[in-house]
Parts: structure tokens; C-alpha cells; sequence
């Protein structure tokens, strides 16, 4: 039998499990969001923050996993920039509930992972936002 090795350093291994993790508490949280709502909170901890909150945290620890793949070049910040813009145009006639505006200003200043990382080098990263 031959032993599968998938190529992957520590390092990246690390990274993945990172954004494998923070997307696992946000999905848990969109739950407890649809069973509970936003602005419900757990009843028996002192100093909860609300289910809306707690979202907007994990959200933030999601987006810092993409960051950090996109600053160590796992992934292609132009991909997911073009990625999203192609769902930001073809989920449209399929959200019933949303404003219109709104999904057209998200469509036209969006803020683009490749915007943020300007300049990449070996050394580090000099992030910008343009």
C-alpha cells in the first residue's frame, strides 16, 4: 500500500485548520441565530454578548483565516475577488428579500482582498488598502 502525503507544510496544514475551525463556530452561531434570533443571548451565562454579536466575532476571526491564507499565497486574492463579484451578480434573482441598492453598492465598492494585499513580499507582508 502506498502512503498518501497531500504536499501540504505544517504550516499550511495549520492555516487550513484555522479557517476550518472559525467557519465551524460561525455555522454554529447562524444556527443558534435561526433557532433563537439575533438579538437573543445564552440566559444562563453572566456577560453574554447577543447571538448578533457573537456572529460579528467569528465573522471577524473567519475573515482573519482568509487573510492570513491569502498572505502566505495558499490562496489567489484576485480568484476570490473575482469569485465573489461573480456571485454578487448571479445570486441576485435569487434573493427575494434583499434591497436592491444595497446589493448594487455592495456589487460596486466592494473592498477586495487583493485591494488589501499590495504589496506581498518574500519577508512579510505590507498591507494597504486601496
Amino acid at each position: 500500500m502506498t502512503e498518501f502525503d497531500n504536499g501540504l507544510t505544517k504550516a499550511q496544514s495549520e492555516r487550513l485548520a484555522l479557517l476550518l475551525e472559525e467557519m465551524g463556530e460561525a455555522i454554529q452561531m447562524i444556527g443558534k441565530i435561526q433557532r433563537h434570533g439575533l438579538d437573543s443571548f445564552d440566559p444562563t451565562k453572566l456577560n453574554t454578548p447577543t447571538n448578533r454579536k457573537a456572529l460579528s466575532l467569528e465573522l471577524g476571526h473567519v475573515l482573519y483565516a482568509i487573510l492570513l491564507l491569502s498572505a502566505q499565497r495558499d490562496v489567489f486574492p484576485s480568484e476570490i475577488d473575482k469569485s465573489a463579484t461573480a456571485k454578487a451578480k448571479s445570486i441576485r434573482m435569487w434573493l427575494h428579500h434583499q434591497d436592491d441598492a444595497v446589493l448594487e453598492r455592495l456589487l460596486q465598492k466592494a473592498i477586495t482582498l487583493e485591494g488589501l494585499f499590495l504589496n506581498l513580499t518574500p519577508g512579510g507582508v505590507e498591507m494597504k488598502i486601496c
